[in-house]
């Protein structure tokens, strides 16, 4: 008689949850760090295996068959499970306490946060979570000054004693009134910004995207306005005293009442990263991998136009 479990593995079941969440072989496989073919390679034995199918071929995204709902809430079950056993004998083997004291160079991060904190306060209540508040200029260096343990920042660069874990990549999007005539383009060029105030977090230019990529290339210099809070630069935005550039993610809840409108930046869009920057030293901590996973894991769940970042795009 066949036994069910004689052909699963762990690896087989996280990647038909990457399949079952991105709907797409090529972006399943970013996520399972797995070339295209190695991830049909691996859904076929599965299927032939057992003699069944788990997806519909020709849906696109991918539509789960009868079977394949089956195996993706097994696969659920089972990975939390394991997460969960991990996490206990990580608590055993490292101990219950600890400090994670959180910075931030995305200033539109701190309610995407929340929930990611919230989630993790349930496993490891023990560990005690604070935000370093303010704006620095060398976030990274908040790790070296031993003022934080793990910093969010949009860039990865080499640092001795640092690494770099991605977290995702999204779209930065111009943002105009809905009465703006830019309104009515379908994408928005450095030119579109000569004459226009542009209103940005006070931080310096090479940590703003579109001056940094887009604005200062072409040698534009509109007038500026600067604001600590992401709800003043959309409200100055709105009522047509300036024009903005925030990551989609973080204003997707004012494009969908169109409170603002969104434009992307150049023909094919202006793309950023995050990343999350740790000490080494304090990467193989249970709890630092643990809250990480779970940032990950809410972003995907919660956020609209995120994507994978190759995990060979950030290295120590």
């Amino acid at each position: 008689m066949m036994l069910f479990f004689t052909m699963l593995e762990l690896r087989h079941l996280k990647t038909v949850v990457a399949l079952a969440e991105t709907g797409n072989l090529s972006k399943a496989a970013k996520r399972v760090n797995l070339s295209q073919p190695a991830v049909s390679h691996q859904i076929r034995g599965i299927e032939e295996h057992y003699d069944i199918e788990l997806f519909e071929r020709k849906s696109d995204p991918l539509k789960l068959t009868a079977a394949g709902q089956l195996l993706v809430e097994l696969a659920y079950e089972v990975t939390k499970r394991i997460q969960n056993g991990e996490r206990d004998l990580a608590r055993i083997a490292q101990g219950q306490a600890g400090e994670l004291r959180i910075a931030v160079e995305c200033h539109s991060c701190f309610d995407w946060l929340m929930p990611s904190m919230d989630a993790f306060r349930e496993h490891w209540p023990q560990v005690e979570l604070d935000l370093v508040s303010g704006f620095h200029a060398d976030p990274v260096g908040l790790l070296e000054e031993d003022r934080a343990d793990l910093v969010i920042v949009s860039h990865a660069q080499k640092r001795t004693g640092v690494s770099f874990h991605p977290l995702f990549s999204y779209d930065v999007l111009a943002l105009v009134s809905r009465h703006h005539p830019l309104a009515r383009k379908p994408y928005l060029t450095a030119s579109d910004f000569k004459h226009e105030t542009l209103v940005t977090y006070p931080i310096p230019d090479d940590r703003l995207d579109l001056v940094r990529e887009v604005l200062n290339p072409a040698r534009v210099k509109p007038e500026r306005r600067k604001t600590e809070l992401t709800v003043a630069i959309l409200q100055l935005v709105a009522s047509g005293r300036g024009v903005g550039a925030l990551p989609g993610w973080t204003v997707q809840p004012f494009l969908d009442r169109k409170y603002i409108i969104g434009k992307p930046v150049g023909k094919r869009g202006l793309q950023s990263r995050l990343y999350v920057a740790t000490k080494t030293s304090a990467s193989s901590l249970a709890y630092m991998q643990e809250f990480i996973r779970i940032m990950r894991d809410v972003s995907f769940a919660t956020l609209k136009g995120i994507r994978e970042i190759p995990s060979t795009a950030a290295k120590s």
